[in-house]
């Protein structure tokens, strides 16, 4: 017989007999199913464990109508976006699309869902509505890894976290995936304690819940499959400034090498100069703003360490075989 997992350990002692509580999840065209019913999975799962309906649920559109995912599965919902009131939990689920999502009635309707006291969250692309109605200023907040370089350049004003979820004052953030069940693990042990919530684990097979302490990308050497630690710290610095980029003597000073000994490291290890690995990591995110983003093609270029949009759309060319603009009119569809 195994030891009972120990689920949120900083999560409160359950309340006695608590109110039934609603969530209200919101799918945006971008959303993944995945996210969706994982959340629920989880609800009904307390509900089956306590023999009571701790939770209900309704799953809605902006406009009531069917939505149908990146991936092709389409999903009824159950109406509109409805009435919330201060008991009210509200999860909005989006991906990648999320630019084209945030329309004007969703942010209004999380506007006046705030007003009202409701407890706000989202999930991976999600987030971004919630930030682009304002709702997240000056606070910490986690979403997909892919869209995190998105959310600090278009919305400066709101603290990024690499953890897999974030919990706030009436604000709960997290990546999606897996990270979406471990959310509600944390949410449920919250409102009705950790037995609940190990419960509500054992029952979904997941042996290792984890919290908001976890990092949601796996290490840089896993990542690249190098074990050598100079150099992995010295990839992770090219990570954290991509604007502003360091030259490769002054990477190879911070990790403790001499420029010769950084150089040989990297075409051993990546078959490049660090120059040019710098240079791919710049340009693949400047892709992903190009991708996800409405900012202006010289602001996406100067954001990645390009001097002058001339300079950044040549070497983008070389790289990708096609311009910037070309780029963002693909993207479009």
């Amino acid at each position: 017989m195994t030891k009972p997992m120990r689920i949120a350990q900083e999560a409160a002692r359950p309340v006695a007999l608590a109110a039934t509580k609603r969530f209200v999840l919101v799918i945006l065209p971008s959303y993944s199913p995945f996210d969706v019913t994982s959340a629920i999975a989880a609800l009904e799962a307390a509900n089956r464990h306590q023999r009571r309906a701790l939770y209900t649920w309704t799953v809605v559109s902006v406009d009531g109508a069917p939505v149908r995912a990146p991936n092709g599965l389409s999903l009824a919902v159950d109406g509109a976006l409805p009435k919330v009131d201060r008991s009210d939990s509200v999860l909005v689920c989006g991906g990648e699309g999320f630019e084209a999502d945030c329309t004007l009635p969703l942010l209004a309707w999380l506007r006046s869902a705030d007003r009202k006291g409701a407890t706000l969250g989202g999930i991976a692309g999600g987030v971004h509505a919630l930030a682009q109605a304002g709702l997240l200023s000056r606070r910490q907040v986690s979403t997909h890894w892919s869209l995190r370089k998105v959310m600090m350049e278009t919305h400066p004003e709101v603290d990024v976290l690499r953890s897999i979820y974030v919990c706030d004052t009436r604000r709960v953030t997290c990546a999606g995936g897996v990270s979406t069940l471990d959310l509600l693990l944390h949410l449920i042990a919250q409102d009705h304690g950790s037995e609940t919530a190990t419960a509500v684990a054992d029952r979904l097979v997941c042996s290792t819940p984890r919290t908001s302490s976890h990092d949601q990308t796996i290490s840089e050497h896993c990542r690249t499959g190098v074990r050598h630690e100079k150099l992995t710290a010295a990839l992770q610095l090219m990570q954290s400034e991509l604007e502003n980029p360091w030259t490769p003597g002054e990477i190879a000073e911070q990790v403790g090498l001499s420029t010769r000994q950084l150089e040989r490291l990297f075409s051993k290890y990546l078959s490049a100069t660090p120059k040019v690995f710098y240079t791919k990591l710049r340009l693949e995110n400047a892709r992903m703003l190009l991708q996800q983003t409405n900012m202006k093609i010289i602001e996406i270029g100067l954001a990645n360490g390009f001097s002058s949009q001339s300079h950044f759309s040549r070497v983008y060319r070389k790289h990708f075989g096609i311009s910037p603009h070309a780029e963002r009119g693909v993207a479009g569809g």
